[in-house]
């Protein structure tokens, strides 16, 4: 509980600006409207983003030869890593609270004015789009389940595709990530922050794989799909990401529409 207190504690600090880079308060450009075009542009930036493309290309990987089903029995017959399907289910329900948890403490750290009233009503928009981002991920998700029927690899139920564990915590993990790149940390501070917050996605997935619930394919869909609404909302309604790896320019033209995408390095 302490260390929870520490951690909260420094990036608090580390959000004593009272604005961002350009001048403007974190949340204080949230918008309701943000043009098509903006829309466009944020969903194919989304898209691009390796924790959305590169989860949807393992879940077509793991269907050849059955490894889909093998990699799920296996996982949770041996239980490799928790030791046991019981222990992997209370580390997958740690793993998404802990995920809430990395949203909502950067999400408070952010620079968002310099006076009580600034800063709340800043904060007030900024949660909004966030609350927004999570709950179509829930909706979206539990939508998925009903239509597809999958038998989970337990038996329990038919709600195995996609792992709900697995798209919230996506989802939180990539808000964190986008509030981090809102905080004045050197780039490695960042980097390495930011391979917690992905620790924390892969935790979630494995660990419902070895409590029985889901098979692979179940979580890195569900992986894509938090990550791809989280980056979506975040960039439509909230404001692009200026740290973003991957570039989608999109430009509306009169008998359709251009897309260029492409990868800082």
């Amino acid at each position: 509980m302490w260390r929870r207190g520490v951690f909260v504690a420094a990036l608090a600090l580390l959000g004593g600006c009272a604005t961002l880079p350009n001048g403007r308060s974190w949340g204080e450009d949230a918008t309701l409207a943000p043009g098509w075009e903006r829309v466009a542009q944020s969903a194919a930036r989304a898209a691009c983003d390796p924790w959305v493309w590169a989860p949807l290309a393992l879940a077509g990987i793991v269907q050849i030869d059955d490894w889909d089903r093998e990699i799920a029995d296996w996982a949770r017959e041996e239980t490799p890593i928790f030791g046991s399907n019981a222990h992997a289910e209370q580390w997958s329900d740690d793993f998404r609270t802990a995920s809430g948890i990395a949203y909502h403490v950067t999400t408070l750290a952010t620079p968002s004015g310099t006076t009580a009233t600034e800063w709340l009503l800043n904060k007030a928009r900024g949660y909004a789009v966030g609350l927004a981002a999570t709950a179509t991920t829930r909706f979206v998700t539990t939508e998925l389940k009903e239509a597809a029927d999958r038998i989970r690899p337990n038996g329990a139920d038919g709600e195995s595709f996609p792992s709900g564990h697995t798209s919230t915590s996506a989802a939180y993990t990539q808000l964190a990530s986008r509030n981090l790149n809102s905080l004045p940390l050197e780039t490695s501070t960042r980097r390495a922050l930011d391979v917690g917050l992905d620790a924390l996605v892969i935790g979630t997935s494995w660990s419902r794989i070895e409590a029985g619930w889901h098979y692979p394919s179940d979580t890195l869909i569900g992986m894509a799909l938090g990550n791809f609404l989280a980056a979506f909302f975040n960039d439509a309604f909230l404001g692009l990401d200026p740290h973003a790896d991957a570039i989608a320019m999109v430009s509306l033209l009169p008998d359709g529409a251009e897309v260029r995408v492409g990868w800082r390095f």
